[in-house]
């Protein structure tokens, strides 16, 4: 199965929606972000057309526009889940961790659960390993410093994509 990868999005919304048509161009029934969304407003805008499963995690600077929101903001959403500091998921038998700091995701590699971790917050795309443990930077949506970019994760094979947005 293959999973898009996004983060930093910093609220550029025409990017959002660059990759959220291509992540649903490439038939990918899953989506993560990795934090630094900000306004809340930006996830239902890029969402609404997006029926797929979809995990935020929230990074600190998303917990400020995030904390007075009412209870049900995002009861159109069904498929949306949002995380605080970290999530994990398992799909075809691996085990997944997002978050959005990268002392986070090398925390999350030393304690060995998980077969890949994914991070945001650095802006430049990024793989290495930890501890065996593959940690991934998708890069920013938000073009900032570096090219804007996501990445998809193929679980059946392992393997990542970075895809550059035009």
């Amino acid at each position: 199965m293959k999973i898009a990868i996004i983060s930093d999005t910093h609220d550029n919304l025409a990017n959002f929606k660059k990759a959220i048509s291509l992540i649903k161009k490439e038939k990918i029934k899953i989506l993560i972000h990795c934090g630094d969304i900000f306004e809340p407003e930006t996830i239902k805008e890029a969402l609404k057309d997006f029926s797929r499963k979809a995990h935020f995690v929230l990074s600190d600077v998303d917990e400020d526009y995030f904390k007075n929101l009412e209870k049900d903001y995002f009861k159109d959403f069904p498929n949306l889940k949002i995380w605080r500091k970290f999530g994990e998921i398992e799909i075809s038998k691996k085990k997944i961790a997002f978050t959005h700091l990268p002392r986070t995701a090398f925390k999350l590699a030393f304690s060995k659960k998980y077969d890949i971790i994914f991070y945001g917050h650095l802006h430049k795309p990024w793989e290495m390993k930890v501890r065996g443990v593959k940690l991934v930077n998708p890069g920013n949506l938000a073009g900032i410093f570096f090219r804007a970019s996501f990445a998809i994760y193929d679980t059946k094979s392992n393997e990542l994509e970075l895809k550059i947005l035009k």
